[in-house]
């Protein structure tokens, strides 16, 4: 599939000017409905997080997110805001768990980039805004967001609206990932010959075992040695015996997303496993262990939505 053309603009931002015929086709909605709407969920998190005394992340250009969406209109962007306070499952502890989450990646990211990577490329990158308020370790990195036309169109149009500068190069790279997204980041600038930090925050949810294994492959033969690749992982073999949990609950009830309805059903593979078998060192986690290291965020409950997810920390070749 043929990539997408670019233009500079000031800001050092690579805007879309045209559109494939296949992300033309995959592209039917924004950050309105569906998947897209769990974007606002994260940016909504993270505005939780960055206005928090003890916060773990910054991003401060999550709210202006939440608040230029209609479908979020009435959603918090302060704990302050929540009834509930921590004591909510939605808006305390789901947001604190990606508060940590943005955390986590925020420092694999600096670590791989400080080790060599100048190339991140975000698979379904939503909203993230990592390029604007990571502290980089060079200048000469670029950032390659990969998501569906109608997510980074709306995230441009906010960006645009602040003014908001760049640290780095960033490229959006509109392409639905049931496409040829190979083919559009490397149309993009994408250069498989030197070392990249791949992350897929949130995403493999959503992607029926196999599109997983077949993104995990494509990532494998994209990466050159002094790689690194960080993903979310889901090990309940059965979703819905969590439907009642006080998590899913929240988020139906108080923001209409029915999350275990998006997520993929059916076997999920071992995506860590397979990494290692093509050579790659790979180090798996619950989230629980990164609230024992930061002293902050979620713990096990009981009926818990969270006590399946993984993240998984994988490095190719040298270290």
């Amino acid at each position: 599939m043929a990539g997408p053309t670019t233009h500079r603009s000031d800001d050092d931002t690579a805007v879309p000017t045209t559109r494939s015929a296949a992300s033309a086709r995959t592209d039917t909605e924004g950050v309105d409905g569906g998947v897209g709407l769990t974007a606002l969920l994260v940016a909504a998190a993270r505005a939780i997080e960055s206005h928090r005394d003890d916060s773990l992340a910054q991003d401060p250009y999550a709210e202006h997110f939440v608040r230029a969406a209609p479908s979020c209109a009435g959603w918090p962007i302060r704990i302050q805001q929540v009834p509930e306070g921590d004591e909510d499952p939605l808006w305390g502890r789901f947001a604190r768990y990606f508060g940590l989450r943005t955390r986590v990646l925020d420092d694999f990211v600096l670590a791989s980039t400080a080790a060599g990577a100048r190339q991140l490329v975000l698979l379904g990158a939503g909203l993230d805004t990592r390029a604007l308020r990571l502290d980089w370790a060079s200048p000469d990195c670029v950032v390659f967001e990969v998501d569906r036309a109608g997510v980074l169109d709306f995230k441009h149009r906010v960006l645009t609206d602040l003014g908001a500068p760049t640290k780095v190069k960033r490229v959006p790279v509109p392409v639905d990932l049931r496409a040829d997204w190979a083919g559009a980041l490397t149309a993009g600038g994408f250069d498989a010959s030197a070392p990249t930090v791949w992350l897929a925050e949130g995403l493999l949810f959503y992607l029926p075992g196999p599109a997983e294994t077949q993104l995990i492959d494509t990532v494998d033969q994209l990466s050159a040695d002094g790689s690194a690749f960080a993903f979310e992982a889901k090990l309940e073999k059965d979703l819905l015996r969590y439907r009642d949990s006080p998590l899913y609950v929240a988020t139906r009830e108080k923001i209409g997303i029915d999350l275990l309805d998006l997520f993929a059903r059916g076997p999920r593979p071992d995506s860590a496993g397979h990494l290692s078998e093509k050579g790659w060192s790979t180090s798996t986690h619950t989230p629980f262990d990164f609230t024992h290291r930061h002293g902050r965020g979620p713990l096990p409950q009981p009926n818990d939505a969270l006590e399946g997810n993984r993240w998984v920390f994988a490095r190719k070749g040298r270290a």
